[in-house]
């Protein structure tokens, strides 16, 4: 069954087995961040969203007041898991202020593909959702005084990485955004054509066939957006996930971890980003 024919709730199902939660060990030395340029600070952002506390994490170094361009991280379905709040610190240690959005609520984490799939389901069937939460989450920037609010760029993963494009055919004032491993098409069109894109996928990912980057290159190239895609060789769905070997052979799935084109993709952002922010 081709997967730009299954419904989208069932391909947020396909997609949580190959995001589950990460560990903090052997990714791009996810353990070992180190501040280079001054403390790391970091912080629970709280918020209301219709009446529910939403909780956002930043993390930044230096001073309050050294102004860093903004990176929001969005994250695989399970929430705003340790795994993303550590690429947020990653982050932080390049020099940007980063946050990480919480999509469901009271800093919310799931640990199973069932609720996962009902809570990010959600997002796909009514993307202005997803928009909602994270512009709500966005303006918390404003509370930072060394949160440039004109230099914003967005990643994402999985799940994070079709609201990070999302967000690209949706909001003009963004820098640039960059998805890793996630899926391309999820019915939204580009209302701009300003937004850099960055995408970062494995070239044996069954996950995202060749139909649908041929529909997503298409639909880039008509637009005339300025984009970048990117295929590692050998890499299969959720190639940033050291666990996704082992969650393929327990669910049957074609996932796996590769360290080389893990570390190849982030060293991909770190350039993007570079220049996006110039």
């Amino acid at each position: 069954m081709k997967i730009l024919k299954i419904s989208t709730l069932l391909f947020s199902l396909l997609f949580a087995f190959s995001c589950q939660e990460k560990k903090t060990e052997d990714i791009v030395n996810l353990n070992s961040v180190k501040s280079t340029s001054g403390e790391l600070t970091t912080e629970e952002v709280s918020y209301d969203i219709d009446g529910k506390t939403h909780k956002s994490f930043v993390a930044y170094e230096g001073a309050a007041d050294q102004v860093k361009p903004v990176v929001m991280v969005l994250p695989e379905w399970w929430g705003v898991t340790e795994y993303a709040k550590n690429r947020a610190k990653q982050l932080a240690e390049l020099g940007y202020f980063a946050m990480v959005v919480d999509y469901y609520g009271e800093g919310k984490t799931v640990d199973n593909p069932d609720e996962a799939a009902q809570l990010s389901g959600e997002f796909y069937k009514v993307p202005i959702n997803a928009r909602l939460k994270f512009d709500k989450a966005k303006a918390q920037l404003l509370k930072f005084d060394n949160a440039d609010f004109n230099k914003i760029a967005v990643i994402g993963y999985c799940f994070g990485g079709a609201q990070a494009l999302n967000m690209a055919r949706l909001q003009d004032e963004l820098k640039g955004v960059v998805s890793f491993h996630g899926n391309l098409m999820t019915g939204i069109k580009p209302k701009n054509n300003d937004v850099k894109i960055l995408v970062l996928n494995g070239a044996a990912d069954t996950f995202v066939p060749a139909e649908e980057i041929a529909a997503f290159k298409k639909e880039m190239d008509s637009a005339k957006i300025d984009y970048k895609f990117i295929d590692y060789p050998n890499a299969l769905h959720s190639f940033t996930n050291p666990e996704a070997t082992a969650i393929g052979e327990k669910y049957k799935m074609k996932v796996a971890y590769n360290k080389e084109a893990d570390v190849k993709s982030w060293n991909d952002m770190k350039a993007f980003l570079t220049e996006v922010f110039k």
